[in-house]
């Protein structure tokens, strides 16, 4: 019989197989996919067949620092349903995953994935990842992450749905402040950490409505001129980290905080589960 193309592609996107493999495949099953997965995984023992073409939409934000070695790391791993996001073995799997890329520093999710991994090196990450999938009996993914040096500290909500990672600068690093930082980071959602890594786009877009809203007004030039002004110190003060007020004491910008303390911030990372990226 013949076997069309999009078969043969949809069998290699469930088992990351050769195409001839996958078109022998089907065509020694007659054209049923289960059957030829079958074939495939008898032929290709360790094979891990993703469960069709099931969006990986859910999942949790893992967060890994070792303050001795100075290193960190913030991982997306994605599942597909809520409970499974919740499940013992899923949150111990992103857990270990996160200290993987703390530890090993790969440099991408397909070098990932090929890394033995570190608490047993007997094992692939993709192999960690499977003895998961075979519990669960769903589509399981690192979807993204970050790995970071220095001073760090990190926040992840309860539930895993959002996580932060934060990088500074200074002698002492206290562990409490920084997770306090990176709560406040997940509260608020800054647009970025410093004034001078707002997008330039970003700043021009909000400058022109801050331009036409203070010229709407009626007042003479100079007066609106101060009046854009004022919103666009406003807006700062909404949108980059240190310019906000700390969310546990608003009579302090989180830079207040951190210079108190003899930090300054570098970046931080923040991820919530299922944004595009």
């Amino acid at each position: 019989m013949s076997i069309s193309a999009a078969d043969v592609m949809a069998l290699r996107a469930r088992t990351n197989l050769p195409m001839m493999e996958c078109k022998a495949a089907l065509t020694e099953a007659g054209g049923d996919m289960e059957k030829a997965i079958r074939i495939l995984r008898e032929k290709f023992a360790k094979i891990q067949v993703a469960k069709g073409d099931r969006e990986a939409a859910e999942g949790r934000v893992a967060c890994y620092i070792d303050p001795a070695n100075k290193i960190g790391a913030i991982l997306e791993l994605r599942c597909e349903s809520a409970p499974t996001a919740k499940n013992e073995n899923f949150v111990k799997l992103a857990s270990d995953i996160a200290k993987h890329i703390a530890l090993k520093s790969p440099a991408s999710v397909e070098e990932l994935l090929a890394q033995p991994f570190v608490d047993d090196p007997k094992k692939t990450i993709h192999e960690r990842i499977g003895d998961v999938v075979g519990l669960i009996r769903e589509n399981m993914k690192p979807k993204r992450f970050v790995r970071l040096t220095g001073n760090l500290g990190e926040y992840c909500h309860h539930d895993g749905s959002i996580g932060v990672l934060i990088q500074v600068e200074g002698e002492k690093a206290d562990a409490q402040l920084l997770r306090d930082v990176s709560m406040h980071v997940t509260a608020k959602n800054p647009v970025s950490g410093l004034r001078e890594d707002v997008p330039a786009e970003t700043i021009a877009k909000e400058k022109e409505i801050a331009v036409a809203q203070a010229a709407a007004t009626g007042k003479p030039a100079n007066i609106a001129e101060k009046i854009a002004e004022g919103k666009m110190k406003t807006w700062f003060a909404e949108n980059v980290l240190v310019e906000q007020p700390f969310v546990k004491d608003e009579s302090k910008t989180v830079g207040d905080l951190l210079k108190a303390a003899g930090l300054k911030l570098k970046k931080f990372v923040r991820y919530k589960v299922g944004e595009l990226t």
